[in-house]
Formats: structure tokens, C-alpha cells, sequence
């Protein structure tokens, strides 16, 4: 039975599996991927980034295609009447499919309140145990019931009663250790089964059902670039699940049968040597670094089209106009490209560090079926990379680094928490991210998409200094040239300028440009929503490691900025 729609797309940043879906007036979580039905022939490829991940595919989530969809269980199972003010399980008051009370007719409303731990086990808020301190109750019956003052919205207001005279407010219920003592963690993930449970010593965390950290994804993108965006490459996809199988000596015979060349200008030869090439995996990177790594090195060099089925078309800009080119010394206009987004696993109460912090990510699986969900997004951008001249001799001033440092020991101490990979916090990241939300918040006024269809991608590191700007549309809206067009001469060196002006005031200042640490565990400085922040689906690092300060410089130290002259001017 159909009981909603959601977007595709939102089955991979918003509502994927493990997370909780409001449909009317019920509640459900949606099913692990070993339980979706998929046609065999519904992955799609991205070979750098399957074998990143030591996969077979991916597969976009399936939308009421010939019945099939994706499965979900009720969740939270605990509920309660308006009416009659009962609470418990959903199987008290109805049948499994109904929403009513059978009592009094009126529609159950799902737990407002579940717990959480950080290993990301999940399940309903043990009123029973709140209500008696932990200690279990004594005999007879314990029906529960929920009252609500009406004086205010606090939690003092809303009061659990059992039938053996007990009640309790939910006033302290959000603690951070309000239920050591109360209730244990169970390992609980019923994504993956009603019943299904590990070990665990959390001491669990009551959230509200529809906060916004119940549920964080952990997603993995790779951008299509030679030669595995060529045209005999994306020709293959469609019939790799067959192909990638078929011994060697009957490939011929194989693609002549599936007619794989007809219509176009490839020869089965063509077809062949890319089979073989993609077999063996050559250059095929090992981590996410390396990944990038070939990106940017992609980027850095022409590619025009040779076909209308090339996935990656990038040619250099004709012209970088001053006073642009005093900062930047390569922009390229990437006129075409795919990007495949993957959900890895995701997280519960705190946000993933990384997409390798071990013992925090919760998993899509208890079998795993060798592909991962999946969108494909096609676009353009336009690739950025400052002078590394200038870059180095500012990295060098006085005070960059000691400003970062703050970032820097932040960073520590939240990864030490998470027990992940600590991110760099080094100047350099700091000011290509913002300088890449400056140009993000400009070029949303003036290319005709809204800040939320632009995305960063970052390529920073000791010998990486760049970054693209490129559209995050899951269809052919994404390649109409609005942003490949602001890399115009004229268009550039306006939008640059510009673009440093508004980063050099705020409307939070004096408070936003000399506050000591801002944002989630102090990642940022000198900026919030009012200046340098975007909205979280354009960056890739969730609105942290961002200073201004760095980019224009401070009241107090102007020298700090990297583009001050440009300011200054």
C-alpha cells in the first residue's frame, strides 16, 4: 500500500534509510537496502567512485515503478488518543494499517519523543521507566497516560500518569545524562528489522521525533572525468551488470548480438578496449583524496567534446580579466558534467566528521547487496585555482596562522568526541571555502538559480589550491549555461569584486567579524547567517571551517586578508 510520495533525491539527503518520514498524521522510518526491491537493471555506474567504495553500482531509489517502492515500517510504535489520553503501543488502540482508536474513533498522533544514541540505535522513549525512576514498578496494571497543562509549551506542562498512581513531568527529559540510571540503550535499528538489536553501552539521548539530529546522511559523490566520462564509457553502463561478466574472447560476438554500436560513430573495437581498460581498473583511485586528486587534475586541463554522449566537457576560459587574474591564475568553464551521489550510512545525534569515522556510522544493511542508493546530477560549473605565488606568501604573513588555530584546536577536540579523522582546519581551506560561499551567495543574484541549486566542490590541499562552482540539479535544468556564463569577462571581474565587497560587512557587525569562535563547536569565525553561511545542500563541509576574516581582513588586522587590495580598491 502507497502511503506517500517523497522526491528521489531526498532519499539520499533527507529522508534515507533509517530516517523518519511524517506522512499525514502517521509516522514511519524507511527500510534497509537489502529489503528494497530494484530490477536488475536499475544501477547505474561510476567506476572511480565504485571502486572507492568496493562496490558493484549504484541504484536511483525506486518510485512506484511497476509496485515497486521503497519500504518503510511505522515508527515510533508508541502513540496516544487525544481523546481518551492513552499511551502506548500502536497495536493497543488498532490494527497494524489503521490510524484510529478504536475506543474513541479519534486518529492516533505518533510519540512526540524518542531517544537516540550516537552509535545511531534508535527507539520509542521509555515512559514506563521515566515515569518510575527506573525502578520497574510493582504489581498490577500500568496503563500510561499523557497530559498536557495548556499553560505553556514548556516541558514542565506535559505530564506521563500510570494507573498505579505515578506521574512525572517531561521537564528534564533532554538532559544530556537525564536517563543514566532510567534506561539503558538496547542497540535498537529497526530499519533493519523490528526486532533487530547489538550490544551497546550508550547512555541513550531523548530528541523530539522531527529534529533535525535524528538523522544525518553520509553521502560520497565523484564526478565523471576521463576517460571514464567518455562516450564508450557512458554507452557501457547501461549493459555493464551483463558486460562486466562476459570472458573476453566472446565480447565481440556479445556487442554485436546487443547491436551496442548502432547509431553511433564507436566501432566494437571502441567498445572493447574500454571494456578492458575499466576491467582492469587503471588509475582507478584508492581514497577519497586520490579521488579528488584526479579531478582536479582533470579540471586543470582541456577537455573539449568529441561526442554528445561525453559526460565531462571543460575548455579554459578565453579571457581572465583584472583584476581577477591578479589572484586567480586558472578558470575553467566546465561546460558539461555528471556527478553520482551516493548514501554510505548515516548518523544519529552529531553530524558525520568524516565518511570513514569509524564506530559512529550506522549501516544501510545487515546483508549487504553490493550497491549503494544513488543519484545522478548533470550540470556545468566553472573551476577556480588561485595563484600559488600569492597564496604561499600570504599563508606566510603574521597572524594567519595563529588565527586558524582556533579552528584547528576545535577541530581536534570535536573529532576526539566523534572518534573520526580530524579535518584540516589550515588557512588555506579556510579561505578558498569562504571565498567559494562569497561567489556562491553573488552568482545566485545574477546567473537565475537560487543559492540552494549551487553547490562547492573543494580541492584543497599542500599542492591543491582550487575549486568549482557548479550546479546541483538532478535533471537537464542543470546545464543551461547560467553559470558557465558568469566566467565571462566582463561578468567575472564584476561578480569578483563585488562579491569580496559584501564579504567585508555585516550586518552582525562588530560581533560577527571579532567574535572568538562561532557555529557548531566553534568550526567558524568571522561568519553566520547574515554573511557567509549558505544554505547546507551547497556545502560540502555543512557551513563549517569559514572566516572572512581570512578572505578581507579584520578591523583590527586588515593585513589578515587575503584579498584585501581588492576591498581596498
Amino acid at each position: 500500500m502507497a502511503l506517500g510520495d517523497i522526491r528521489r533525491n531526498q532519499l539520499i539527503t533527507t529522508y534515507g534509510v533509517g530516517a523518519l518520514v511524517a506522512v499525514r498524521n502517521s509516522s514511519y522510518m524507511v527500510c534497509g537496502i537489502d529489503r528494497w526491491e530494484v530490477p536488475a537493471d536499475a544501477r547505474i555506474h561510476e567506476p572511480r567512485l565504485e571502486h572507492r567504495l568496493r562496490v558493484e553500482g549504484f541504484v536511483v531509489p525506486p518510485a512506484n515503478n511497476n509496485g515497486r517502492d521503497v519500504p518503510v515500517i511505522r515508527f515510533p510504535w508508541v502513540h496516544y488518543c487525544p481523546e481518551c489520553r492513552r499511551l502506548g503501543d500502536h497495536s493497543l488502540f488498532c490494527q497494524f494499517n489503521a490510524d484510529d482508536c478504536t475506543g474513541c474513533g479519534q486518529s492516533l498522533v505518533p510519540s512526540r519523543f524518542i531517544v537516540c544514541c550516537s552509535r545511531g540505535h534508535i527507539e520509542d522513549f521509555p515512559y514506563f521507566e521515566w515515569v518510575h525512576s527506573g525502578t520497574g514498578g510493582t504489581g498490577g496494571s500500568h496503563d500510561l497516560f499523557i497530559e498536557t497543562k495548556g499553560a505553556s509549551a514548556s516541558l514542565r506542562d506535559i505530564i506521563i500518569r500510570c494507573s498505579c498512581g505515578k506521574s512525572r513531568s517531561m521537564d528534564g527529559a533532554f538532559g544530556k545524562r537525564a536517563l543514566a540510571g532510567v534506561a539503558r540503550c538496547r542497540g535498537r535499528r529497526p530499519w533493519l528489522g523490528i526486532r533487530d538489536s547489538e550490544d551497546c553501552t550508550e547512555v541513550p539521548r531523548t530528541l523530539q521525533r522531527g529534529a533535525s539530529n535524528v538523522w544525518f546522511p553520509v553521502v560520497a559523490s565523484s564526478i565523471s572525468i576521463p576517460p571514464w566520462s567518455e562516450g564508450t564509457f557512458a554507452l557501457l553502463d547501461r549493459h555493464w551488470t551483463i558486460l562486466q561478466h562476459i570472458p573476453e574472447e566472446a565480447l565481440r560476438p556479445t556487442i554485436e548480438g546487443l547491436k551496442l554500436t548502432e547509431g553511433t560513430h564507436y566501432t566494437v573495437d571502441d567498445l572493447i578496449n574500454a571494456i578492458v581498460q575499466r576491467r582492469r581498473g587503471e588509475g582507478l583511485p584508492e581514497g577519497p583524496e586520490a579521488l579528488k586528486r584526479q579531478e582536479y587534475e582533470a579540471l586543470l586541463h582541456s577537455t573539449p567534446e568529441k561526442s554528445r554522449r561525453d559526460e565531462f566537457v571543460c575548455v579554459p576560459a578565453p579571457v581572465i580579466p583584472e583584476p581577477v587574474s591578479d589572484w586567480i591564475d586558472t578558470v575553467m568553464l566546465v561546460k558539461r558534467l555528471r556527478e553520482v551521489r551516493a548514501l554510505l550510512a548515516f548518523t544519529r545525534l552529531l553530524p558525520p566528521d568524516s565518511e570513514e569515522s569509524p564506530g559512529h556510522l550506522a549501516k544501510l544493511f545487515l546483508n549487504d547487496p553490493r550497491w549503494r542508493p544513488a543519484i545522478e546530477v548533470t550540470g556545468e560549473g566553472v573551476f577556480m585555482r588561485l595563484r600559488i605565488d600569492k597564496l604561499s606568501e600570504w599563508e606566510k604573513r603574521p597572524g594567519v596562522v595563529e588565527r586558524t588555530e582556533r579552528i584547528r584546536r576545535n577541530a581536534e577536540r570535536r573529532t576526539s568526541n566523534l572518534g573520526g579523522n580530524a579535518q584540516s582546519a589550515t588557512p588555506r581551506l579556510l579561505l578558498i571555502h569562504t571565498f567559494a560561499h562569497a561567489l556562491i551567495a553573488q552568482w545566485s543574484l545574477d546567473c537565475g538559480y537560487p543559492a540552494a541549486s549551487l553547490r562547492e566542490r573543494l580541492y584543497v590541499s599542500e599542492d591543491m589550491c582550487g575549486f568549482m562552482i557548479y550546479t546541483a540539479t538532478s535533471d537537464s535544468a542543470g546545464s543551461l549555461g547560467g553559470v558557465v556564463a558568469q566566467a565571462n569577462p566582463d561578468g567575472l571581474a564584476t561578480s569578483f569584486v563585488e562579491s569580496l565587497n559584501r564579504m567585508a560587512w555585516c550586518s552582525a557587525d562588530p560581533l560577527c567579524i571579532e567574535i572568538d569562535a562561532q557555529g557548531v563547536d566553534g568550526l567558524n569565525l568571522a561568519a553566520c547567517h547574515a554573511c557567509a553561511l549558505l544554505p547546507e545542500v551547497s556545502c560540502e563541509e555543512m557551513n563549517l571551517f569559514l572566516d572572512r576574516g581570512l578572505l578581507v581582513g579584520t578591523p583590527d588586522h586588515p593585513e589578515l586578508g587575503f584579498f584585501r587590495a581588492v576591498v581596498g580598491g
